[in-house]
């Protein structure tokens, strides 16, 4: 290993090696541990082997580079110095470690830890002496066994648990703590036994080897199934590597005086500046994630260790003060002696990181800015979905913990696998006693979490309020039966498929479905959207097709409709069939007579949109299906024509039948994608883009009458030849004119087209000689760029991006590399002939933050998406505008 390069920081005894602000290099969890050392605070000692190691390690074969091992003992040296004569294997006065994860951003329960290292049998008598506790120390040495044996060696945690229930059913006990001294001790034998059994080697003896092999393990688990699902889910990066922290273990199982615990400085469910947390007496930090003892809430500790939780208090205090955030913190108490194990930007819910950034503005920690940035825009996702309507009639069943505030509906599940597999069919609600991080699949895949033990900050809480689904955790009155799929509570049976609807923010467990009401941008939400407004300068505009969408969009900020799909207006049932009318006329002149009868509808369609808009812009897309989508399938068809001739039918029923089947058949193609559709339909049937223009206009000229200020933006779609556009604008120009003329009003409107094509892209420059606006459909522009069909590409994207071959979905994040170069191209070139020329994008990338961030430093003037995410590309708008002034902020994955 070359001597200049420092793979190791030391940490403890009021010196650190490291800062906080090394979190890229000491992981989150080491640059907390160096913070809090070098501000005073009560760390045990230690040292944090760095993020880079772990990319060597497999980098070269998943090893550490040469003379790692040696410059570990001397850093082991100045731990044993430290802390008063113990030492690392010795028999008398043992050292005895944890080994922990800690990459750059938290990853709650996805790679692993193991305790009280450097047990063997000679250590554990120096232990059982030195404590004077002999339960205390068998105790340690079974869990270090367990741990190892799991995350170490790979035996299945249920190996070992059924060794435990058997033991306390032995002896008719139910928890851990019943167990007696004799009964652990023995319990370390029948452990050892099972280790050789499964691994046919014996428990390793020697603390130095134990080491090694817990430090590869854990920059092993950074690959691990969970831990790669959940750095997928939050858009963590698989480069950064974790490192591995070794650190002089204290011990919360030493008795009453001793207890374990996690906090957080603020409410990490609602944001309330309210101390919040767990604790266990007489237990190991392990004991309150896990869910296997329900904790208890820390202002008890108040009651009984008053002098330490004013100690945890002020600490606490200061840490968020120094950081200027809500901090997640551990703790434990060995006999009376509060050590803080850990501080980091604590995890929140949406709910909570605008709450926490408004008030911690008020309080004049941080800057509007700052607060802003706080906030991720895809979290606000959480809060922009429907909740239970405190109207409706509910059936509460049980009450536990409100861990992840929202609702959610589904059919219950019981394990992970089921919930990934039921979840393709119809919404899931995942039950459990507790959960794992082995179920990260399924808590992904189910719309809320419901587990019958752990408490608020147990794996389940943590993760769900990650993810942003509702949990209810603690549901101690449930009774969960995994191998009859059932859960029973007060007479009632809840089985697999049963619905149910779970409240995050109340703890309610509610019988079957329940109706929800729609959420409103208010309170501090709004306050925070109000500073986003003040400092974005990229428009935000909502797809929609319907008044009631325009409405939704407007209430979350929108300004203006991007993008209307005329198309779904006909399938309403009393269109649809005037709209086969008129795809299956026999002449222009019966087509005219059908689309006659759809102008009226039209016009009210657009009347609602602009009334809804009140003056913003509303751009509406001409029609762009192929046909045939209006008309029933044609596998369908050949089957009722076979049963109506076998059934021997009346034949004029059956000519009718036949005549739609022939037509289908004229329009049937085999890429739709790439047919007669777009502008395509309005240059062969332009009596469609004349009826559609006059509904527009019309509308417009109406409400233009009553003085309500109209902006009409029309679009051709799928344009890639220049001529094809000129031949629809002047169609509509033509229309436009008689429309005005006739109605003697005179409004301004825009004509554009929608680059959906990379030759639009290729020839933006003559198209926009002609073209008053631009917005890039990234839907289409996406697939005819891959050549993907975005409904087929599912059966295969996914295993792209878990294999590496892509880093994203390209239909969910815009690809900048490909893509992205062609929105480049068709801004700049548009621009070279059309300096003033609007643009805009369309596709649902218009609320991907990222997607937004490159459409703002692209110079587009706006961006497009669904209602529902319009609040996220405000927010994600005003972090771009920040990002380009050079704004910091801690901000949280």
């Amino acid at each position: 290993m070359a001597t200049e390069k420092k793979y190791i920081y030391f940490f403890g005894k009021g010196k650190a090696d490291g800062t906080g602000t090394m979190k890229d290099l000491l992981g989150g969890k080491g640059a907390g541990l160096a913070e809090m050392t070098n501000a005073g605070v009560p760390v045990p000692p230690g040292f944090t082997i760095t993020t880079e190691v772990c990319n060597l390690f497999y980098e070269i074969g998943n090893r550490v580079p040469e003379g790692l091992d040696a410059k570990m003992r001397e850093y082991m040296k100045r731990v044993e110095d430290a802390v008063n004569g113990f030492k690392f294997g010795d028999v008398g006065k043992p050292l005895l470690v944890s080994v922990r994860s800690g990459s750059k951003f938290s990853m709650p329960g996805m790679m692993d830890t193991v305790l009280n290292l450097g047990l063997n049998d000679q250590t554990i008598r120096g232990l059982i002496s030195m404590s004077g506790n002999e339960r205390f120390a068998w105790d340690a040495y079974r869990r270090f066994i367990q741990m190892f044996g799991n995350v170490v060696m790979g035996i299945e945690k249920d190996v070992f648990e059924h060794i435990i229930h058997e033991v306390k059913k032995k002896r008719k006990v139910h928890l851990d703590i019943d167990l007696t001294a004799e009964d652990l001790k023995g319990l370390v034998d029948k452990f050892k036994a099972k280790v050789m059994q499964v691994m046919k080697r014996d428990f390793p003896q020697d603390p130095w080897e134990q080491l090694v092999m817990a430090r590869d393990a854990v920059f092993g688990s950074w690959n691990n199934p969970r831990a790669i699902t959940y750095r997928r889910l939050n858009d963590i990066p698989g480069t950064l590597g974790t490192a591995v922290n070794v650190q002089a273990m204290v011990f919360g199982n030493m008795g009453d005086t001793s207890a374990t615990g996690v906090g957080f400085t603020r409410d990490p469910s609602t944001g309330a500046k309210e101390f919040y947390g767990e604790y266990l007496t007489n237990a190991q930090g392990e004991d309150v994630v896990a869910g296997i003892r329900t904790p208890r809430p820390i202002e008890n500790l108040d009651k009984e260790m008053p002098q330490v939780y004013r100690q945890l208090r002020d600490i606490t205090s200061k840490l968020e003060r120094h950081y200027r955030d809500i901090q997640d913190f551990e703790f434990t108490v060995q006999e009376g002696t509060l050590y803080m194990l850990q501080t980091r930007t604590g995890k929140r819910t949406a709910q909570a990181a605008v709450k926490i950034a408004v008030d911690m503005v008020g309080e004049k920690l941080i800057s509007r800015e700052e607060a802003i940035l706080r906030v991720e825009p895809a979290s606000l996702d959480q809060l922009l979905h429907p909740i239970i309507d405190p109207k409706a009639k509910i059936q509460v069943i049980a009450k536990g913990l409100p861990a992840s505030p929202g609702a959610a509906s589904g059919a219950v599940v019981f394990t992970a696998d089921e919930a990934v597999k039921e979840a393709k069919k119809h919404n899931v609600i995942l039950v459990r006693p507790e959960t794992t991080p082995d179920d990260i699949h399924g808590m992904d895949a189910a719309k809320g979490i419901l587990t019958a033990r752990g408490g608020m900050t147990s794996h389940a809480a943590v993760v769900a309020r990650g993810m942003g689904k509702p949990c209810v955790a603690g549901c101690e009155s449930i009774k969960v039966d995994l191998k009859a799929e059932k859960f029973t509570v007060n007479g009632v049976t809840v089985k697999l498929g049963d619905h149910i609807t779970i409240d995050g923010g109340t703890g309610r467990v509610i019988r079957g479905k329940v109706p929800t009401v729609e959420p409103t941008v208010s309170g501090d939400f709004g306050t925070l959207m109000t500073w986003v407004d003040e400092v974005r300068t990229l428009g935000v505009r909502a797809n929609a097709d319907i008044p009631r969408d325009a409405k939704m969009a407007r209430q979350f900020g929108a300004e203006g409709i991007g993008l209307c799909r005329t198309e779904h207006m006909f399938f309403a049932s009393d269109r649809l069939s005037i709209m086969q009318q008129m795809i299956l006329a026999d002449d222009t002149e019966a087509r005219e007579k059908a689309l006659l009868k759809l102008l009226p509808m039209q016009r009210s369609d657009f009347k609602g949109l602009f009334e809804a808009m009140a003056g913003f812009p509303v751009t509406i897309r001409l029609l762009d299906p192929p046909l045939h989508e209006f008309l029933p399938k044609r596998e369908e068809l050949m089957v009722e024509v076979a049963v109506m001739q076998a059934k021997k039918a009346p034949k004029a029923s059956i000519a009718k039948k036949e005549k739609l089947l022939h037509r289908v058949e004229e329009l049937h193609e085999f890429n739709p994608m790439l047919g007669h559709r777009g502008c395509r339909l309005g240059i062969v049937y332009p009596e469609i883009t004349r009826m559609q223009t006059r509904a527009i206009i019309e509308a417009a000229c109406e409400l233009a009458k009553k003085g309500k200020k109209i902006v009409p933006e029309i679009m051709v779609p799928l344009v890639g030849i220049k001529k094809e556009f000129q031949h629809q604008k002047e169609l509509i120009k033509v229309t436009a004119e008689e429309v005005m003329k006739k109605k003697g009003v005179r409004i301004d409107y825009l004509i554009g087209t929608m680059i959906e094509l990379p030759r639009a892209a290729l020839i933006a420059d003559e198209i926009a000689k002609e073209a008053e606006f631009f917005s890039f459909g990234t839907n289409d522009l996406t697939q005819t760029t891959y050549g993907f069909s975005r409904d087929d590409a599912g059966k295969f994207i996914s295993y792209y991006t878990e294999k590496g071959i892509l880093e994203k979905d390209p239909f969910q994040t815009l690809d900048q590399e490909g893509v992205g170069q062609l929105v480049k191209m068709g801004v700049t070139r548009g621009r070279s002939t059309r300096p003033n020329l609007k643009v805009g994008i369309c596709g649902e990338h218009g609320g991907d933050p990222a997607s937004v961030e490159f459409c703002f430093k692209t110079g587009l003037n706006y961006v497009s998406c669904s209602p529902y995410r319009v609040p996220i590309a405000r927010l994600a708008a005003a972090h771009a505008k920040l990002k380009e002034k050079g704004v910091g902020g801690s901000g949280t994955k």
